[in-house]
């Protein structure tokens, strides 16, 4: 699919990482999952990731993730990345094989959290969960998250020794390190923003796409920011970023860490959410009030009434 003279991303260029709704038990609510991943493709979401971070994985069951991933794959045509990945490298070789039989059209699987492992139990790690399926695997490294940086030389190995590595989603807050992994890494090696605040940056480097959160109800803005960065309007470009400055704000603080906030505002907007699993119920409060005031500066929250 061409756009613009270039190759499309291969899962698109505006990917949300989709909240998982809850009921009001806090039981996985399968259809407002089906629901909410409609609505987001017909904002203009290209992609989707479930079972993220901001799908709340550490709270889910690998049998509630699966499900919610079998799900929203039936419920959309657009790629649905699957969230698969755990610090022990046997659970995520399981659920990788899992999500695969799903229906997923990649894999995304996180650095290894909390144990620390070293650069080449990195390796080891994504080589051997990549060697569990046939798709695209994409790696996702959140420094901040994890306690351990992939390095560079960690990456670019994996991108030229593992047929499927396909690519990653970079939180490490480093452009300028990140322009050094894009330009020595092989064709079509391709790295997607995993920070809202630094998707413009890391455009300017080489990346190609976003998996975002404010993309929940930002699609729109996003895919103008894409198109003008395409040909060439930068200044259209900044612009637009510097628009969505209060949605990246929003969605994440220490008194309401991601995805405490988005679900808050998807209640707003009336759409399927629910709160949030323990530990991540504590809400403060006036958010849904925050939510109402950053809706205002969005054209969704225009065309809603909230401007």
């Amino acid at each position: 699919m061409a756009h613009h003279g270039h190759t499309s991303p291969r899962f698109g260029r505006v990917i949300t990482a989709m909240v998982t709704p809850f009921d009001d038990s806090g039981a996985l609510d399968l259809d407002g999952a089906a629901e909410l991943a409609r609505w987001l493709v017909a904002c203009g979401n290209e992609g989707l990731v479930v079972a993220g971070t901001t799908g709340e994985s550490p709270t889910l069951s690998h049998d509630e993730q699966i499900d919610l991933i079998a799900t929203v794959v039936d419920a959309v045509e657009v790629p649905v990345l699957a969230g698969a990945g755990s610090n022990d490298t046997a659970a995520a070789v399981e659920l990788t094989e899992r999500a695969t039989a799903a229906g997923a059209a990649g894999i995304l699987s996180v650095a290894p959290y909390y144990n620390r492992p070293p650069q080449a139990g990195l390796y080891d790690h994504f080589r051997t969960i990549a060697g569990a399926t046939h798709l695209p695997m994409i790696i996702y490294d959140i420094p901040v998250r994890t306690g351990r940086k992939v390095d560079t030389a960690t990456l670019l190995s994996l991108a030229q020794d593992v047929e499927n590595m396909a690519g990653i989603k970079d939180a490490a807050g480093d452009p300028a390190e990140t322009g050094r992994l894009i330009a020595a890494a092989p064709e079509g090696f391709e790295v997607y923003s995993g920070d809202d605040a630094l998707t413009l940056p890391l455009l300017a480097v080489g990346a190609v796409g976003v998996i975002g959160v404010a993309t929940h109800w930002t699609a729109a803005e996003h895919l103008e920011m894409f198109d003008a960065w395409e040909r060439g309007d930068t200044a259209a470009a900044r612009a637009i970023n510097a628009a969505m400055g209060s949605s990246f704000d929003y969605e994440t603080g220490l008194a309401a860490p991601n995805p405490i906030p988005t679900k808050a505002l998807l209640r707003v907007l009336g759409r399927p959410a629910g709160r949030c699993r323990p530990p991540m119920d504590a809400e403060p409060a006036g958010l849904a009030d925050d939510a109402k005031a950053t809706l205002a500066f969005t054209r969704l929250g225009r065309e809603l009434g909230f401007g």
